[in-house]
């Protein structure tokens, strides 16, 4: 059967059939990494069961987690970047950790994932949300920190964070049309989530074996 959707570097039109979808995981908000850790003890369904191909009609998936990924360093973050600059598609972004402000200090940043290559300063982990988000097929908030911004979001916190539908907007809603998707929990309960996860890769349409 040819493929029918375009290249994964490139554009996939969300009404062609999806053959394979990358999950970008970003752990790098004010978080423990609990909910990371969580998802290891989920059974209906395991990690395994999704990534291994053991659940029928979903699409092939690249999980792209940095506990949970072989690579590291520029290897694992080439991803990211090919998605940020509209040469990956589709993919879920997967937001674990309160979101900083990086607005309300002078200088220095709050939390960041990877170093910009041309400028060799930190990428912070808003400028990430703020890249693939737009992108992105579907954007999931796993844990109570993603969800509503967890402890770290009392006041007094110098970091001024937040939810990701604080910092996204509550109406705001992904290239395929789907709001924030929100699992809280601290951490979050690993089955539910993974169901939740199964759900979206259900939705777009598959090319048939």
């Amino acid at each position: 059967m040819p493929d029918t959707a375009q290249s994964r570097e490139g554009n996939t039109p969300v009404s062609q059939p999806i053959p394979e979808i990358d999950i970008l995981w970003i752990t790098a908000g004010l978080g423990c990494d609990g909910d990371t850790i969580a998802m290891t003890a989920a059974t209906q369904p395991s990690i395994e069961d999704i990534v291994l191909g053991a659940m029928p009609w979903i699409p092939k998936v690249h999980l792209h987690n940095p506990f949970l990924a072989m690579a590291n360093g520029d290897d694992f973050l080439k991803p990211f970047h090919l998605a940020a600059a509209g040469n990956l598609s589709p993919f879920i972004l997967v937001v674990e950790g309160s979101i900083p402000n990086e607005n309300n200090k002078q200088e220095g940043y709050w939390a960041s994932l990877g170093t910009n290559q041309e400028t060799g300063q930190p990428i912070t982990t808003c400028e990430w949300i703020d890249r693939l988000a737009a992108r992105a097929w579907a954007v999931l908030a796993a844990g109570t920190c993603a969800t509503y911004g967890g402890i770290h979001a009392m006041e007094g916190n110098p970091t001024g964070c937040m939810g990701l539908p604080d910092y996204l907007g509550w109406q705001w809603k992904s290239m395929a049309n789907i709001p924030i998707v929100c699992v809280p929990g601290c951490p979050v309960q690993p089955d539910n989530f993974m169901e939740t996860l199964l759900y979206l890769l259900y939705m777009p349409p598959v090319a048939p074996p």
